[in-house]
């Protein structure tokens, strides 16, 4: 039997390996930089396969697919809403066993000036041991989540619901006529000294963003007019529910949403997006002017 000679320098260096795993022979290679790849660095590609730092590099190079609202696409699921839904539950939940938390993050047109947070917390609080009120706004949230959030983006979408609390909170106080502490004593607080919390004035926001959106793109809302509709006539017909929240936050929700669908002349995903600092402008100005006719109102009551 002869032996076989060992094979040369020359021969053992030729050998391709992968980049990443030196150790690893690699036959196969990338369609973009030609270098060879092991089977855990391939990544399927149009024609054939490329490595992941390719992949890599054209993920940050290719521009981004943004809506005709100018939101970034996403791979589908409502992380926001998600987000939102998960937010309420968990405090829904504490509220159950830590004393006093409802009171803290409820909204009070007298507490107001002196804790602002009560604009924004109310809105991810709900009545103690009510699970029909939180039910039906997390099924209300989710259900227009999962068609505003792709449509605007989820920065959007989560401004939209905010600034939509607060405009919630804002028109409840400015419905609330003062009341002194003293009347408030002598039991006649009325709406000044009333708690209000529950989502329901953000989801009347999203509610008005889907009517403006909607008309914007051409498409009809009937449905949401009568839920809209139904959802007045219960306000008023059943005790204990902040009608007027629902009120701010279904004009502040379509001011908020118009300030994205009219700025700028994009109709379709061919035409370049508007800038989204020009939303974001718009946005943040109802925010500024919601806080002022706040500070107004607080001013007039203590005059």
């Amino acid at each position: 039997m002869t032996e076989q000679p060992p094979a040369s320098p020359d021969a053992v260096e030729q050998i391709p390996v992968c980049p990443r795993h030196p150790d690893r022979e690699s036959y196969v290679r990338c369609q973009r930089c030609a270098r060879p790849t092991c089977p855990e660095c391939q990544r399927p590609a149009a024609v054939g396969i490329q490595c992941v730092d390719c992949v890599a590099e054209g993920a940050r190079t290719s521009r981004q697919v943004r809506t005709v609202f100018g939101g970034a696409v996403t791979d589908g699921r409502p992380v926001a809403t998600m987000t939102l839904i998960g937010i309420c539950v968990a405090v829904y939940l504490l509220q159950q066993v830590v004393p006093g938390l409802t009171s803290r993050v409820a909204f009070v047109p007298a507490l107001g000036r002196e804790e602002p947070w009560r604009f924004v917390t109310s809105a991810f609080a709900h009545s103690p041991g009510n699970f029909l009120h939180i039910a039906f706004n997390m099924y209300a949230l989710w259900i227009m989540g999962t068609y505003l959030e792709p449509l605007l983006g989820r920065a959007r979408f989560v401004a939209v619901y905010v600034i939509s609390a607060v405009g919630g909170s804002v028109m409840y106080l400015l419905l609330a006529p003062f009341r002194t502490v003293d009347e408030y004593l002598a039991g006649q607080g009325g709406l000044w000294w009333t708690p209000a919390v529950g989502a329901s004035g953000a989801v009347f926001g999203l509610f008005g963003a889907f009517l403006v959106l909607q008309r914007r793109l051409g498409r009809s809302a009937a449905g949401m007019y009568v839920v809209i509709g139904l959802n007045a006539v219960i306000g008023f017909v059943i005790p204990n529910i902040a009608w007027q929240a629902h009120l701010g936050g279904i004009i502040t929700g379509a001011a908020a949403a118009a300030a994205i669908a009219y700025t700028g002349r994009r109709r379709s995903l061919l035409e370049k997006p508007p800038s989204r600092a020009v939303h974001w402008v718009g946005l943040v100005g109802l925010l500024v002017l919601l806080l002022v006719i706040a500070g107004a109102k607080y001013v007039v009551s203590a005059a």
